[in-house]
């Protein structure tokens, strides 16, 4: 991978390589300068194929950090700073990574390891003084090296790591041009933590054509107003989302001033319903951007498949995930490992040259799930990736995407094992059981759900009991993996089979999403000001929930990014004023909104909320 970046450094000395909101490197700066922070990593020890940690925020000098360990000849272990403690510490733990590249900011969150930390941020500006006249020679390398080893969740209640190898990069990226025309002349914005397999795509699909990778700052990530106008105003043509994410942002784009200079639109990360993007196929077409559907998991190296997405798909309730890309081949296999046949649902096994290594230190695992199949026309074995995803092909030989055939989810385009949510709570022996869940509230919004038996002599039927649990969740898992909803039982229903009857788990309801049984929803004073009543009415409709009152918490009462991002679209119509996250800093409540636009009315007479 790095020596396919020095020939593009080499044919674009002068292009802009990576630059966030401070600086920017062009790619012979970028070159050099990874040169010389590769070799203080040799003098730390690193050899062929060692595993180092890369534990900084985003930014340029993550990027150089990046690339200097491969140069090195390691690899690279992302560890995202956003992440719990005690989740950062089963990482470090379990993939024995003894050298850790940091910065001043992040290295607190390592006190206790048993690791050796470099502050990057403290080397880099020494090294650039030197870099370009600091001739370095690469050690020996080959593409089955190690690349990186990212960690997914895991089934037994821990993360696992995957390791990929240099040439399964290669091959996505090679392989991926006959269906794109990137270019020297693209800006790829780096929008997810390089802890989540896109970012791979999203750095190396630039790279590796010469283009730029912008990076986005974390705040700005998390505001799709303003990641509109960051895309707007970096000219930004290449962006890659999960459809949660992109339902967000076409939620500002449809009353944004300022036009995209988009290209391409790529999908990935969970399943896309093609009815998703009708409204901005309304706006802007299929042609300028291109909207593009890749399927793909972690073990087979981001993505599998291509899928063009056009105005006719709209009306389509399928997910289609097109054709494998020409390094890979798709096997849908019945329960007896059998072939299906057209038209017929059969789990994906995914073949070829994009097949990671397996798990690291865990050979067990790896040899359950990266198995050898007899090949239909040889019958000579083949290794293959079993995905636990289910499709079906047409007869035009594209596939459609099914759903899952074991209790793996995808939240907001993380691939979740309930089991390890469901492994925290159950911790501290408050509860007899636990079933953690999926549940969709429409137009693609899915939460997770925490279903609960307390111990027979725990009182768990309290809010403060309740409260326990969040917190448990919060310290050791990453927010994706967080229930939005508890529902107490006294049981978990059960099949006749002795399985977990999904269909008998209630809805939750109302008080499953509030704070506490002593703030009573509407038992605040009823609206003041105007203000006040327009945003309670936008949020009961949105939410369902009648008795909001002005001081409960939205996202206490179930309430989404997404939904939130729509009353402000709707508020914005009503009176003309630009709405961010940021306006709730304070607090999710209504009483917190109404007066954030009355500050903003200058028309408006003070008044309290």
């Amino acid at each position: 991978m790095h020596h396919a970046f020095g020939e593009r450094a080499r044919e674009y000395p002068h292009h802009v390589a990576a630059a966030d909101e401070t600086r920017r490197l062009t790619y012979a700066e970028l070159d050099h300068l990874s040169s010389a922070f590769a070799r203080t990593l040799r003098d730390e020890g690193v050899v062929r194929g060692a595993l180092v940690g890369l534990y900084m925020t985003r930014g340029v000098d993550m990027l150089v950090a990046l690339l200097g360990i491969l140069k090195a000849g390691g690899a690279y272990l992302p560890i995202d700073p956003t992440y719990p403690r005690e989740r950062i510490a089963h990482v470090v733990a379990d993939s024995g990574v003894g050298l850790v590249v940091c910065t001043a900011g992040t290295a607190a969150g390592l006190s206790g390891a048993n690791v050796r930390v470099l502050a990057a941020d403290a080397l880099l500006p020494a090294l650039a003084a030197r870099a370009a006249a600091d001739g370095y020679v690469e050690p020996a390398s080959s593409p089955d090296d190690l690349a990186y080893v990212i960690y997914t969740s895991g089934s037994t209640g821990k993360p696992k790591g995957v390791m990929v190898e240099h040439r399964n990069v290669l091959h996505l990226i090679e392989q991926s041009r006959a269906w794109f025309d990137f270019g020297a002349s693209d800006v790829w914005s780096l929008f997810h933590s390089i802890g989540f397999d896109f970012s791979v795509w999203e750095v190396w699909g630039a790279w590796l054509t010469g283009a730029q990778v912008a990076v986005v700052p974390y705040a700005v990530s998390r505001e799709p107003a303003a990641f509109h106008r960051w895309l707007a105003h970096h000219g930004v043509t290449v962006v890659n989302q999960t459809p949660s994410a992109f339902r967000q942002l076409d939620a500002v784009d449809r009353g944004a001033a300022q036009p995209l200079a988009l290209r391409y639109v790529i999908f990935g990360g969970e399943a896309l319903p093609p009815s998703l993007v009708a409204p901005w196929l309304a706006r802007h077409g299929d042609e300028q951007p291109r909207l593009v559907n890749m399927y793909g998991i972690t073990e087979t190296t981001v993505h599998v498949s291509f899928r063009r997405i056009t105005r006719r798909d709209v009306q389509s309730t399928a997910s289609p995930i097109g054709v494998p890309l020409p390094h890979l081949r798709l096997h849908l296999l019945d329960e007896r490992g059998r072939h299906v046949a057209d038209g017929v649902t059969g789990e994906i096994y995914v073949e070829g040259a994009g097949v990671a290594r397996g798990y690291l230190n865990r050979p067990e695992l790896t040899a359950e799930r990266f198995v050898r199949l007899p090949c239909p026309q040889t019958g000579k074995p083949v290794r293959a990736y079993r995905t636990g995803d289910l499709a079906m092909r047409g007869e035009d030989g594209e596939y459609i995407y099914v759903g899952r055939a074991d209790e793996q989810l995808k939240i907001r385009g993380f691939r979740i094992e309930p089991g390890e949510i469901e492994a925290t709570l159950m911790q501290d022996g408050l509860l007899d059981a636990c079933h953690v869940c999926g549940h969709d509230y429409g137009e693609g919004d899915r939460r997770l759900v925490a279903y609960v038996v307390p111990a027979h002599d725990a009182q768990l039927a309290t809010d403060a009991a309740i409260a326990g649990l969040k917190a448990r969740a919060a310290e050791q898992l990453p927010d994706h993996m967080r229930p939005s909803a508890y529902v107490v039982l006294a049981a978990l229903p059960l099949t006749a089979h002795g399985k977990i009857d999904r269909r008998a788990l209630p809805a939750p309801e109302a008080a499953a999403w509030a704070p506490a049984a002593d703030a009573q929803p509407g038992a605040a004073a009823a609206p003041r000001t105007d203000e006040l009543a327009a945003v309670l009415d936008v949020w009961r409709e949105r939410l369902g929930l009648k008795g909001i009152g002005p001081h409960d918490d939205f996202f206490s009462f179930g309430g989404t990014s997404l939904a939130l991002i729509r009353s402000f679209v709707e508020l914005k119509a009503r009176y003309g004023i630009e709405f961010e996250l940021g306006a709730l800093a304070s607090g999710a409540t209504a009483a917190t909104l109404a007066h954030f636009i009355r500050s903003r009315r200058v028309d408006a007479p003070a008044q309290a909320c």
